[in-house]
């Protein structure tokens, strides 16, 4: 294909959203014509899902929930008015609250107001607020973030030990749907026990975001938390963002929430038009299935070029491998979908795997995300005529075209800067794109059976340590690994034992092993009472 003909291919393909000044380019995709004409028909079918969906259908069968996240920057669309009241009070509530903590009106007890953010969390209740917040956050916010979104101790404890002498004006915010998720109730319960070491008031410092009733809002209500904000049933984690899980800590970061919401709820109004070439979401799908054979064939890499969207494609990540990858499809059968999504920004990809990309094994396709607008005052020229953005621009335009020169696909997305409404765009473009995919796979983007089965899993080799510490603990001599499994009724699970006894060991837990490291036939595990540590 020549110049010409690649210039009236990028005219014919672009989408172009003048409200947004939003622009989404999938020419450089190898798909043709009849490609686009075998799918029609999908398309069709996709676009009568999302309207019942967005109407109030049933869309998550496994849990009998709607689906609603579209709700939340226009609630006018909700099926009722009860619906509409879930939406409309807590955003009134969190602007409320937000005002609140930047005017000193609600405070902590030992300080004379909120300097710090503690926000505890897993999966969207971590990533999706971890993405805004490195977006848009001011340089310097009102309120600083920190995240516990892992359970790792070490973690937890740098976590603490950067706080030092804030934790007195530090605003714990968990985040937790059912409040039994183990990752934030320990985070929770680690943060508490910090706190008390330290003589400040928990309660007085704590606010929850979780679903009414659930045992974390029992737990807030009951120690008299500063704050209770509710998280909605129809609300999936990985759509959670424009919701009180994103909004809260957004909007004590200074960040223009309702700013937000408008630029999703006008990406959301470009995403329902029920044509393919003039949507800019389905456009997207389609060029997801091309790339894959609409079997996730391919990976995706997300390359923004723009300091501030690093975090992109590790929100991307969540939102569309926890939707699409499934084994299952609707009808039961054995499909094996899902796209693999990894990315960091570029031009630091130029230096570290664009060199794969361009020549490597081609199981991927790239998604540029170019921002026009380099810095809000002007720029110092580096040469003649050429500024330090030019030279961005110029990578991202150079990288898409050596791709492309070696067959590598590639879609571009294009915005005039980052800011609320640009972002809320984002975050609304691809949460329909991977509803409008799923729709084409014929899967349930809405359920997550593979996270539910590890921690099934997870627990019940916790369950399993409790009887191995039993068995030791009555032992009064040294036991072999495959002795301990018979006595903890698991002889199947040597292996699993050997790793629980190790880590023990490692840790001081009362667990000393002897013998022989390097033979584990030979190695013999012994209790030993230990003094208890209080950290």
């Amino acid at each position: 294909m020549n110049n010409q003909e690649l210039w009236q291919r990028y005219q014919d393909w672009l989408y172009f959203h003048p409200g947004l000044e939003f622009y989404l380019d999938i020419s450089r995709m190898g798909f043709d014509e009849r490609f686009v004409a075998s799918l029609e028909p999908k398309f069709k079918q996709a676009f009568q899902s999302m309207a019942a969906l967005e109407k109030g259908a049933i869309a998550n069968p496994d849990e009998q929930r709607m689906v609603g996240h579209y709700w939340l920057r226009n609630p006018d669309l909700a099926p009722n008015a009860a619906l509409r009241q879930e939406i409309t009070e807590p955003l009134a509530q969190i602007l409320r609250f937000a005002q609140q903590v930047h005017q000193g009106q609600v405070k902590p007890p030992q300080a004379e107001r909120f300097t710090q953010i503690l926000a505890i969390g897993i999966g969207g209740s971590a990533l999706g607020p971890q993405f805004v917040s490195q977006a848009l956050a001011p340089d310097f916010p009102p309120l600083e973030i920190q995240f516990i979104d892992n359970i790792d101790p070490a973690g937890i404890d740098r976590i603490f030990q950067r706080l030092g002498d804030h934790l007195k004006s530090t605003l714990v915010i968990t985040t937790s749907k059912s409040g039994g998720t183990p990752e934030p109730r320990n985070g929770l319960a680690e943060t508490q026990a910090v706190f008390q070491r330290q003589g400040l008031n928990f309660p007085a410092q704590a606010v929850a975001v979780t679903m009414p009733g659930s045992h974390l809002d029992q737990q807030a209500k009951a120690e008299q938390w500063l704050a209770i904000f509710p998280m909605q049933d129809w609300v999936g984690g990985r759509t959670s963002e424009l919701s009180a899980v994103g909004l809260l800590p957004a909007a004590l970061q200074g960040i223009d929430i309702q700013a937000m919401l408008d630029g999703a709820k006008v990406m959301d109004e470009a995403t329902r038009v029920p044509d393919l070439k003039t949507n800019p979401a389905a456009l997207l799908a389609l060029a997801w299935y091309y790339a894959g054979n609409g079997r996730g064939e391919k990976d995706m890499v997300i390359l923004p070029y723009k300091d501030s969207l690093l975090l992109f494609s590790r929100y991307l990540q969540q939102l569309v491998m926890e939707s699409l990858g499934k084994e299952r499809d609707l009808d039961g059968n054995l499909v094996y979908q899902g796209i693999a999504v990894y990315g960091n920004k570029g031009s630091t990809d130029q230096h570290a795997y664009v060199q794969q990309l361009r020549e490597g094994v081609p199981n991927f396709f790239a998604t540029f995300i170019e921002v026009l607008e380099d810095r809000s005052g002007p720029s110092l020229e580096l040469e003649p005529g050429i500024t330090s953005g030019d030279f961005l621009s110029g990578f991202l335009q150079g990288t898409r075209q050596a791709l492309f020169d070696n067959h590598r696909d590639s879609i571009t997305v294009t915005i005039p800067q980052v800011n609320p409404r640009t972002v809320g765009a984002l975050i609304a473009l691809y949460e329909r794109a991977v509803s409008l995919y799923a729709c084409l796979v014929n899967i349930n983007a809405y359920h997550q059976p593979g996270v539910e089965a590890g921690k099934k899993a997870a627990a019940a080799i916790l369950a399993l340590q409790k009887t191995v510490l039993q068995v030791l603990q009555s032992q009064s001599v040294p036991i072999s690994l495959e002795a301990l499994a018979v006595k903890a009724e698991a002889p199947e699970q040597v292996e699993t034992i050997y790793k629980i006894v190790r880590h023990l060991a490692a840790n001081q837990r009362g667990v000393v092993l002897t013998g022989d490291l390097r033979q584990l036939t030979r190695l013999q595990v012994i209790w030993q009472k230990v003094v208890e540590i209080h950290n």
